[in-house]
C-alpha cells in the first residue's frame, strides 16, 4: 500500500499531542507535517514526553507547505481559527478533519452560539464525524467535522432509544469532564487551587454543546437539558443521561442489538467508569430501566474518543482504511 502523508496543524495543545502520539505509530499514515502558530521548534521540545520518540520539526503553519506535503490534515485549532485554514486547504484538494466546532452545526445555530461564519460554502458538504451515524458518508468525505466530546458521549448513549422516547418529554444530560477538556491555556476556572478538591457546574443549560446534541438527534434545543461539570481529574468524561421511554421494551437488549457491529462501543452490565476507557477510543455504555424512565451512563476519554482518536478513525474511513487501523484500545489502567 502506498504511503499516505498526513499533517497536524495545532500541535501545541492536548488534542494535538494525542494526534501526534497516534500518528507516529500508525501503520498506514506517515506524519509528514506538524505545525503551530510559531514554528521554529521540534515536537520533542514542544512536548518533552516525546523525547527519544519523535523529533519532527514543528513548522509555522502555512497553507502551501501543508498542501504540497499532505493528502489529509488534522486541524486541532480553536473555533474561528480553523475555518480560515479549511477553505484554502479544501480548494487545494487536501482532505480535512477539523476538531473545532466550526463545521459541526448549520450556520444559523453556529452563529447564535459561536461567531460569524466565514466559510458557508463548505458547510454544504461537510460530514459530521460520528462513525456510528455517518460511516457511509465519511467514505467519500473531503471535510469532516469531528464531534465535540460532550456530544459524542451523550449522542452515543441516546441514539438507540430515540425511537422509543415519549414525545415532548425532557432529556437530561448531567456530564462530568476532566480539566484537560478546557484546553491547555490556563484560566481562573482551571487554576489548580480552584479545581483541586472541588466540583462545579459551568454554563448550565446553555453550554455550546447542547445545540449540537439536539441538532444531531433531530430534536429542538428546548428538549435538551445539558449541564456539564468540571471535576479534579486530568482526563475522562462520563455522562449521566435521563430519558422517558415507552415501557414495552428491554433497554439492555436494545442497546446491545443497536451496537452489535460497532467495534468502539462496549455495552456494560454494570455502571461504567472513566478509568476503563482512558487512553482509548472506546465508549462504554450502561443502561438501567425503571418503568418508563431510563438511566444511561456513557463514558469516554475526552481527549481520545472525544477528539483525537475519533479524528483518526474518521481519517481512516476517509482514506479507505479499516476504521480500527492504528487506534489505541488498551486503557490506562491502573
Amino acid at each position: 500500500m502506498s504511503v499516505i502523508n498526513v499533517g497536524v496543524i495545532g500541535a501545541s495543545g492536548y488534542t494535538g499531542l494525542e494526534l501526534v502520539k497516534i500518528l507516529i505509530n500508525h501503520p498506514e499514515f506517515t506524519l509528514a507535517y506538524v505545525a503551530n502558530s510559531e514554528g521554529a521548534t521540534t515536537i520533542d521540545k514542544l512536548h518533552p514526553s516525546l523525547a527519544g520518540v519523535c523529533e519532527l520539526e514543528v513548522q509555522k503553519a502555512d497553507i502551501e507547505a501543508v498542501a504540497s506535503s499532505c493528502e489529509l490534515v488534522f486541524l486541532a485549532l480553536p473555533h474561528k481559527t480553523a475555518m480560515a485554514y479549511v477553505k484554502p486547504l479544501i480548494a487545494k484538494g487536501v482532505k480535512v478533519v477539523d476538531l473545532s466546532a466550526d463545521y459541526r452545526l448549520p450556520i444559523d445555530i453556529y452563529e447564535e452560539f459561536y461567531t460569524p461564519h466565514t466559510d458557508p460554502d463548505n458547510l454544504e458538504h461537510v460530514v459530521y464525524g460520528l462513525p456510528e451515524m455517518y460511516r457511509k458518508e465519511l467514505e467519500s468525505a473531503k471535510l469532516v467535522a469531528n464531534p465535540g466530546c460532550f456530544p459524542t458521549s451523550a449522542i452515543l448513549g441516546l441514539l438507540p432509544f430515540m425511537d422509543k422516547r415519549v414525545p415532548n418529554t425532557p432529556i437530561i444530560v448531567d456530564a462530568k469532564t476532566g480539566v484537560s477538556g478546557a484546553g491547555k491555556k490556563l484560566s481562573d476556572v482551571t487554576h489548580f487551587v480552584n479545581v483541586n478538591d472541588n466540583l462545579f457546574a459551568y454554563n448550565p443549560l446553555m453550554h455550546r454543546h447542547a445545540p449540537e446534541i439536539a441538532q444531531k438527534l433531530g430534536i429542538s434545543f428546548d428538549e435538551v437539558n445539558f449541564v456539564p461539570h468540571l471535576i479534579p481529574l486530568t482526563r475522562g468524561m462520563i455522562s449521566s443521561i435521563y430519558i422517558q421511554v415507552q415501557k414495552d421494551m428491554d433497554a439492555f437488549i436494545m442497546l446491545k442489538e443497536f451496537y452489535k457491529d460497532e467495534p468502539f462501543v462496549r455495552i456494560s452490565e454494570n455502571p461504567v467508569d472513566m478509568k476503563n476507557v482512558a487512553g482509548t477510543n472506546f465508549c462504554d455504555i450502561y443502561v438501567k430501566q425503571k418503568g418508563n424512565m431510563l438511566f444511561i451512563s456513557s463514558a469516554i476519554d475526552n481527549l481520545m474518543r472525544g477528539a483525537s482518536s475519533q479524528a483518526v478513525v474518521n481519517a481512516n474511513i476517509m482514506m479507505g482504511l479499516c476504521q480500527k487501523t492504528g487506534i489505541p484500545t488498551i486503557a490506562y489502567v491502573p
